[in-house]
């Protein structure tokens, strides 16, 4: 793939490779948008960000229509770009496509209702005046976007940005920039006239510009290690940023559960994309009752699915330093005196892992403290599910979790700490619109997607409108005794009581 004229920037000093991750061939050259890149696409997007607020809710949902349109006619061309660049299956990047139209319509269509104006009521001290609050757009915002899931992710900001009237400026992984570019040429097709959405694309100095370049905001998803340097470059200009950063996420089962259905969200929740995943399920603890059972029906499921071979239900691994990480972990866990039910050392082949149960994983290991972002499980058995939320809590990151009961599932799960729970499912709360996404922790601020997700983007405006003059004049210096008193007096009526 050659670069797109969609680029905003003239100023370019290199160019960087993109590579299929199967087979290391390059299938893109891009160029490394500098600072100066940088700044002219954002100063353009101010002078778009003016016409496209004034288009209003319903010109803005027009256009994000038609957008979602151009990605449904074009999803099998997309879905083979996410898979040269990142190497997940064809049939599994249909599927992140899908549901990111599902969020983008979702936007579009909710966003006056979430933040168009309304009135909201006085009280009895200010009953002379009318109050309304409304949710306004920052102007532009950066959206710096991941690798593993190239069009769900990102649009998760880029969708909700727009349709809370920003323009944006978007900067897709080294990884996945074609992604990010075919994208936004679907949305010129939409909206030629104005450079309301652009991409820069570049390494880790070009997401570095954009925090430092005056958006409004930026929202960010990655790692949280480069979350903590895109904060420390934010700091500089008091720039507000949403972090999606990483997670460690649990699969709870109680001695009730479905063990079939756990054993299966278990494998699918931590072996899909090969484990790269943030919501990603790499932790597993179960009661001592079923342990033995579930632990069985996981391995056998897990046994079917392999990397590598053109079929296969799981790509490789896409970042080559990955491997690495997941080759310690589970070389750790084992000279702790872990075992590998399935997998283990042996797995990793080249950029592809083979799926891997590690049990009996000492707490402390790496392998259950630290993300993983592989196809590996940590088993656990616990004697009851109060060990089990306390071991669940213990870790850093909170950005979701599973839980697999049929009686004490809603107890279970309002007691772990994370900004998202999935009872008998996984990661149901992540597909449906109208809810918000997002961690706690080490797992990052903010949210995405529902009403949360559209107000992360705008400022809350709140106005009032005298109607009449106040026959007590509070702020003013034409106050008296007498006022004074009834004010004390309405006091004591209104708040001296105590509840019974």
């Amino acid at each position: 793939m050659s670069v797109s004229t969609n680029h905003p920037a003239q100023s370019v000093v290199s160019t960087f490779d993109v590579h299929d991750p199967a087979t290391g061939a390059v299938v893109g050259t891009y160029p490394v948008h500098d600072r100066h890149a940088v700044d002219t696409a954002v100063a353009a997007a101010h002078e778009a960000a003016t016409w496209w607020r004034d288009l209003g809710f319903a010109g803005r949902a027009r256009h994000l229509d038609a957008w979602r349109a151009e990605i449904a006619a074009g999803r099998d061309e997309l879905a083979h770009i996410i898979h040269r660049e990142m190497g997940k299956p064809v049939s599994d990047a249909k599927l992140e496509i899908a549901m990111a139209l599902e969020h983008l319509r979702w936007a579009a269509r909710n966003a006056e209702k979430v933040l168009g104006r309304r009135t909201v009521p006085s009280s009895l001290l200010t009953v002379n005046h009318v109050a309304t609050v409304e949710y306004l757009p920052l102007g532009v915002v950066g959206v710096i976007g991941p690798w593993n899931y190239p069009v769900f992710t990102p649009l998760g900001s880029i969708s909700f940005a727009l349709a809370a009237g920003n323009a944006v400026v978007f900067k897709p992984s080294e990884y996945t920039p074609g992604v990010g570019l075919w994208l936004a040429e679907a949305f010129t097709r939409t909206a030629p006239a104005e450079p309301v959405l652009q991409v820069i694309t570049g390494l880790g100095e070009t997401g570095n510009a954009l925090c430092r370049s005056g958006v409004g905001k930026i929202g960010f998803t990655g790692s949280t290690a480069t979350g903590k340097l895109v904060l420390a470059a934010c700091a500089e200009n008091l720039t507000p940023v949403l972090m999606e950063c990483g997670g460690k996420d649990a699969l709870i089962v109680d001695a009730d559960a479905d063990l079939d259905a756990a054993a299966d969200a278990a494998v699918w929740g931590g072996l899909s994309n090969a484990g790269q995943t943030c919501l990603a399920v790499e932790r597993v603890y179960v009661h001592a009752d079923v342990y033995d059972e579930f632990l069985a029906k996981l391995v056998a499921a897990a046994s079917r699915i392999q990397a590598g071979a053109a079929d296969s239900k799981i790509g490789p691994i896409t970042m080559p330093k990955q491997l690495s990480v997941i080759r310690r972990h589970i070389e750790d866990a084992v000279a702790r005196g872990a075992r590998a039910v399935l997998g283990g050392p042996e797995a990793i082949d080249r950029q592809f892992v083979q799926p891997t149960i590690l049990v009996d994983v000492p707490e402390d290991a790496a392998a259950v403290t630290e993300e993983t972002f592989g196809p590996t499980l940590t088993v656990a058995k616990v004697r009851d599910m109060d060990e089990a939320v306390e071991l669940v809590n213990r870790c850093a990151y909170g950005l979701g979790g599973t839980v697999f009961a049929r009686r004490n599932g809603r107890d279970i799960a309002d007691r772990i700490r994370a900004g998202g729970i999935s009872i008998n499912a996984f990661v149901a709360h992540a597909t449906i619109p109208a809810l918000p996404l997002g961690g706690v922790g080490a797992s990052g601020f903010g949210r995405v997607h529902g009403p949360d997700g559209l107000k992360e983007f705008t400022y809350a405006k709140a106005t009032t409108r005298q109607l009449f003059p106040s026959p007590l004049p509070l702020t003013s210096f034409r106050r008296d005794h007498r006022v004074d008193a009834i004010v004390d007096q309405l006091i004591s009526v209104l708040h001296g009581r105590k509840r019974q």
